[in-house]
This record gives structure tokens, C-alpha cells and sequence, in this order.
């Protein structure tokens, strides 16, 4: 069985809504390209490293869409590499409408979402979801997925569709890496699906007690 490793941009408060540029996700949002001022060498070579090993995409209708009409004219360029990583790998598109496929290897998800996902995972090693926040919603709320690489960016937008959204689902996590930080301030989280659910505690239990000559 494969993993499934999602990628997200964040703000400090969560907002994860079109940071790649204005016209990203233009509806009602103001901020739409607010990760492009933080970008640094560092933040760029931790997300080039996190795609090592990727051989599927999953994608969001809209994310696929921008996707589609970007890197397969990108090859040869700036960030030919990860151009030519997402052009040739298998697409898989989560949509109820009806996406133009015309990027090579696109295939759309049945209805089924749940179990759509749970065979790529089955058919791939490596599958990497970027971007598409209601697809992540979705994997949030049904435990499908493995990683989740966190980016968080130091700027507060106050607006904007979050990664952890109502409905969210009470998850365990584990830290899989020491925090990274970049030199404008963004700080890279790799974090794993751990078992379980959220523990609660009394911090004035006696065992707990603070300065104790013990």
C-alpha cells in the first residue's frame, strides 16, 4: 500500500486559499498570490525535495485546472524539473462536474470519492496532493492520507477558505521532523497520521506540579 502525502501553504491562521497568484481563485478573495513575497531559497528547495519519489497526482478541480494550463509549457524553464515530474505522472482529478482531460496521463475519480482514493493508494507509492482545500477537506475528514507537509507563512489574513475547516474530525498527528524555518520566516512542518484521537488531561494534577524539589 502507498502513502498519501498532501502539500499545503498556510498562513499563521490557517488560510490555505490561492497563494500561487491573483487569478488563482479570484471569487470574493483579496489576497489571492500572498505566498509569492515570502519565497526563498530554502522554502523553494524544501518543497523541491518534498515531490522526490512522487508518481501520482491527486488533484482538486480547480487546482488541476490551473495545473493543466501551466506545466506542460514549463519544461525547459525555471522549474523545469518538477515540470517534467508533473507531466509525466498519472492525474487523478476529484470533480462531480465534467474537467477537460486534456492533460496528458488525467484521469477523473468515479463518484465514490472515499474509495477511488483508497485504490491509487493501492496502485501508487507515492501519491502527492497539492493545493485543491475542499479535496483536502474531504481526506482530512476520512483519515486518507498518510503526511500532511505544512507550510506555514508568516503573514494573518483574517479571510479565506482554511486547511481545517468545519468538520474537521478529532486527529492525531506526529511530528516527523524537526521544524524548518526559512530565512523570510516560513516554517516547514511534516507531520504523520498517528492512531487515535486527541488525549485530554488536568495540568494541576499532582504529578504535573511545577518546581517541585523532587
Amino acid at each position: 500500500m502507498g502513502l498519501i502525502d498532501i502539500e499545503m501553504f498556510a498562513t499563521l491562521d490557517l488560510v490555505g486559499q490561492a497563494p500561487g497568484g491573483p487569478d488563482e481563485d479570484p471569487e470574493g478573495f483579496p489576497f489571492g498570490g500572498w505566498q509569492a513575497p515570502l519565497l526563498d531559497e530554502v522554502a523553494g528547495a524544501q518543497v523541491g525535495a518534498a515531490y522526490e519519489g512522487t508518481d501520482a497526482l491527486l488533484l482538486g478541480r480547480r487546482t488541476y485546472d490551473i495545473f493543466a494550463a501551466y506545466w506542460p509549457h514549463q519544461e525547459g524553464g525555471e522549474d523545469g524539473e518538477i515540470a517534467a515530474l508533473f507531466n509525466s505522472v498519472p492525474k487523478y482529478v476529484a470533480s462531480r462536474g465534467k474537467p477537460d482531460l486534456s492533460w496528458a496521463g488525467s484521469t477523473q475519480l468515479g463518484p465514490d470519492l472515499a474509495d477511488a482514493v483508497r485504490e491509487i493508494r493501492d496502485r501508487h507509492e507515492h501519491v502527492k496532493v497539492v493545493g485543491s482545500l475542499n479535496l483536502v477537506q474531504t481526506l482530512l475528514r476520512e483519515k486518507l492520507f498518510d503526511r500532511l507537509d505544512l507550510w506555514l507563512h508568516p503573514i494573518v489574513l483574517g479571510v479565506g477558505k482554511k486547511v481545517f475547516d468545519d468538520g474537521a474530525v478529532p486527529t492525531n498527528v506526529t511530528l516527523l521532523a524537526p521544524p524548518a524555518a526559512s530565512p523570510r520566516g516560513t516554517v516547514y512542518l511534516r507531520y504523520g497520521l498517528a492512531d487515535g484521537t486527541p488525549a485530554t488531561g488536568d495540568m494541576s494534577a499532582p504529578d504535573r506540579g511545577a518546581g517541585s524539589d523532587a
